[in-house]
């Protein structure tokens, strides 16, 4: 961290897949089911097979946002006390999560928000000048962009999407 570089890296990530078995839980405190517990890690695990490390992970205060925060970090080597819980990003649309990730400290070069959809993928194809339908439980999506501030980077065309999810298939072409 000496300094601001010219190169900013978002990962919007939607929850892992959730569990409805018990009924009277309110929204707030679903836990990930058995899928999701599997998928978080394995996109964890290719994030980390492509040399990706996250300086900063916002996550949402639900549990199964908590939940993925938690399995995505331990694979990145994050340490689980730094992940911030930010609780704007419940329930959020994509204005309230990019206004979220507009002033976050320019020194953070690389950061990861853990939320939830329809959102995430409003914001997604807003920023990314992109077209994804829907990005699924456990799905990322990094963008990346040459902007000295995170508060650029709505009115900045990323210099490269990638659109990773559990069930995709690794052809060696983004979406």
């Amino acid at each position: 961290m000496g300094g601001i570089s010219l190169l900013k890296t978002l990962f919007l990530v939607r929850h892992a897949k959730s569990s409805w078995k018990d009924t009277s839980l309110p929204d707030l405190l679903r836990p990930l089911n058995k899928r999701g517990r599997r998928d978080a890690p394995a996109m964890g695990r290719r994030l980390v097979g492509r040399g990706i490390e996250v300086e900063l992970v916002l996550s949402s205060p639900a549990m199964r946002a908590q939940q993925t925060a938690e399995a995505l970090a331990e694979e990145l080597l994050y340490p689980w006390d730094e992940i911030v819980t930010e609780e704007s990003l419940y329930e959020a649309d994509g204005d309230e999560i990019l206004a979220v990730i507009e002033v976050q400290d320019d020194w953070v070069d690389s950061l990861m928000v853990v939320g939830h959809n329809p959102g995430l993928t409003s914001l997604a194809n807003y920023l990314g000048r992109v077209d994804i339908e829907n990005v699924p439980t456990s799905g990322v999506v990094e963008l990346r962009y040459d902007v000295l501030s995170w508060s650029m980077i709505a009115s900045t065309g990323p210099t490269e999407v990638r659109f990773d999810y559990p069930k995709k298939r690794t052809s060696g072409t983004d979406e």
